[in-house]
């Protein structure tokens, strides 16, 4: 691969790990998931969702990557981690980052037009502005995190708008809104490790607000999480599945990651972030039983 194949590569996120990269992914599954088994959509039909919205997130996460590296090159310049990336370092064009950026999100336009007139709307809603106004929250807002939260798990209202045809019901926004809950945990954790690289850039951050209280107000937020969690659960009479696997194995989860998050330690902030697609994944597994377990029910 040559150095501008590679840059470009970069510039997409897709030469990370798996894990960091699927966050936007998991909130679509799980919207997905709990609208399946409230419509009892045959199982291959909803394995062909899963991938068809599994892909679309995929893209649109790289085309906001894109994105928010073409509005970022001048305080990436200035953050040591960063400042090797493909614009600020010269590896790639302005004008080709940008052609990736469309080339991006154009199967992503294309796929939402043949969705239920709610779920396209909301799809174009997610792209625009929520995706697309996030890299200049960093300057407007000392809360970025909060609207990437919004953009990253927009999916859950979508989702479930494209199974069942109808506009989100109140369990689906109580989910969403754990949803943005753990986004902000997850990546003011990742935002730490710049702290005073965006100071002295004049980025602002969660990580940057919270200050010294940073790991008790993130705690805070893991509370809102899973009592959102078990409220949307209780509202749409899941199963053991969802209360073992969903509420458990992310009450577990959070409580290791806070407990043994090493903020002197920057590579451990990455690594928590990266963790958290497990986070999604017990969530949704939680789901997918229950669902599963309801159309074994309906056939039996």
């Amino acid at each position: 691969m040559t150095a501008t194949a590679r840059g470009y590569l970069e510039l997409t996120r897709l030469h990370k790990p798996l894990m960091g990269n699927t966050l936007m992914v998991w909130p679509c599954a799980w919207g997905l998931t709990i609208a399946a088994r409230e419509v009892s959509l045959p199982l291959r039909e909803y394995a062909e969702k899963l991938a068809a919205f599994s892909v679309g997130a995929m893209l649109l996460h790289s085309a906001a990557c894109v994105l928010n590296d073409i509005c970022d090159v001048d305080f990436d310049r200035q953050v040591e981690r960063t400042k090797d990336r493909p614009l600020p370092a010269g590896k790639v064009s302005m004008v080709g980052a940008w052609i990736l950026c469309l080339a991006f999100l154009a199967p992503v336009l294309y796929m939402i037009s043949y969705a239920h007139p709610p779920s396209r709307y909301m799809t174009l809603l997610g792209i625009f502005p929520l995706h697309a106004l996030y890299p200049l929250m960093k300057r407007w807002t000392w809360w970025p995190q909060a609207w990437l939260g919004l953009a990253f798990n927009w999916g859950i209202p979508v989702a479930w708008s494209a199974i069942t045809g109808r506009l989100p019901s109140l369990p689906v926004w109580v989910l969403f809104v754990g949803g943005v809950c753990w986004t902000i945990v997850y990546d003011t954790i990742y935002a730490c490790q710049d702290r005073e690289d965006d100071r002295r850039a004049g980025i602002k951050s969660c990580a940057l607000l919270f200050g010294e209280y940073v790991r008790e107000i993130l705690a805070v937020l893991v509370a809102v999480l899973l009592a959102s969690l078990v409220y949307a659960g209780y509202l749409l009479n899941q199963g053991l599945g969802f209360a073992i696997l969903s509420c458990g194995g992310t009450l577990l989860h959070t409580i290791w990651q806070l407990a043994t998050w090493d903020e002197a330690n920057l590579k451990d902030h990455r690594a928590k972030f990266e963790s958290n697609g497990l986070v999604g994944i017990v969530i949704w597994l939680g789901q997918l039983y229950d669902y599963v377990q309801s159309i074994t029910d309906v056939t039996v």
